[in-house]
């Protein structure tokens, strides 16, 4: 493994992946919390400095640009007095805004997070959800076509705020497959059934059991039957994924776990868990925007999936252990495999 993943993480800088999805500006508030307020039980944070992160799909940039790869940014965002600081973000990362597109009547989506020693004390999210105006929809997919001949792989981040559709889905999957390109979907459970034909999904253990329950696969294949009354068992997660894979026609699905690791489904039937790395977690925010971009990356860089998943794997256990929406790169991620 180690001698290939060198390797792998060497051909990083040769791929070059687009990534389209709802963005996300990701602001904390730093403090400190040492009582309580006269006013109501809840603690006084004594603000010392805000910061901005890139989130959601431009979080997935981020860490892409990190670990040295090529990316381009497709979404929407608002005109609003978020904006500004949204796009000084990306421009300090070198990532290119050509594929982000303004719609003046919606926010940028913004996450504030309120931090006080290494405890998150409270998060307030500003957003709008509905779906993009059609005109919105074809200039994203008319981005794409102009692009695709010099891409390695298209990564969808779909957190539900209203830029992934079932048309942009159908549209992006055909574009992919017919240029035989690489496309990977971090999923949201109410859309699963719009993913079919991708190359692989990285959903967490939530989705898939919520998944299961709003596509209500019927498998008349197999013996097993999957209750969807409780909550799911490590036997029911199993019969989950593959019957997800199937369903969805994928060559792949890599379910992330927490603390129990990974478990990567392939469409040969094999399936294999991948236990944690992770030594310490402070923050979870953000580990599945790493996943998928190291996932996709190892891909491009010619790694089998079990190999991707692996790196995948790594990456996360180190992400983890970062306070905020975080990144790593390629050195942090060749160390800890060598440890």
């Amino acid at each position: 493994m180690m001698k290939n993943a060198k390797k792998i993480i060497a051909d990083f800088p040769k791929a070059n992946i687009l990534v389209v999805g709802d963005l996300i500006l990701d602001e904390y508030i730093w403090g400190d919390a040492e009582r309580l307020s006269p006013e109501a039980p809840v603690p006084v944070v004594w603000a010392k400095k805000r910061t901005f992160v890139p989130g959601g799909a431009a979080n997935v940039a981020n860490n892409i640009r990190a670990l040295d790869g090529n990316v381009r940014l497709v979404g929407v965002i608002g005109k609003d007095k978020n904006t500004p600081h949204f796009l000084a973000e990306l421009k300090k990362r070198k990532i290119s805004c050509e594929g982000i597109l303004a719609e003046p009547g919606r926010p940028t989506t913004v996450k504030t997070r309120i931090i006080a020693g290494h405890q998150q004390m409270l998060r307030l999210d500003w957003e709008r959800c509905e779906a993009l105006p059609r005109a919105l929809n074809d200039k994203i997919i008319g981005f794409v076509k102009k692009n695709i001949k010099g891409l390695d792989a298209i990564i969808i981040e779909d957190y539900g705020k209203g830029v992934v559709n079932k048309e942009l889905l159908e549209q992006l999957v055909g574009l992919a497959r017919s240029h035989k390109k690489i496309i990977t979907v971090d999923p949201k459970e109410d859309h699963f059934r719009y993913y079919r034909g991708a190359t692989a999904i990285t959903p967490n253990r939530r989705e898939v059991e919520n998944a299961i329950r709003h596509l209500k696969i019927k498998d008349t294949t197999n013996s097993f039957k999957i209750n969807t009354d409780r909550i799911f068992d490590d036997a029911d997660l199993i019969n989950a994924g593959r019957q997800i894979l199937k369903y969805l026609n994928l060559d792949s699905a890599l379910v992330t776990l927490g603390e129990q690791g990974m478990r990567l489904f392939e469409k040969s039937g094999k399936i294999t868990h991948i236990p944690t790395v992770a030594q310490a977690v402070f923050d979870v925010s953000g580990a599945g925007d790493t996943v998928i971009s190291v996932f996709t990356l190892s891909l491009c860089a010619g790694a089998s999936k079990l190999e991707a998943a692996l790196m995948a794997n790594f990456a996360a256990g180190i992400v983890v252990g970062k306070v905020g929406t975080a990144t790593i790169t390629r050195k942090e991620l060749i160390d800890r495999i060598e440890r």
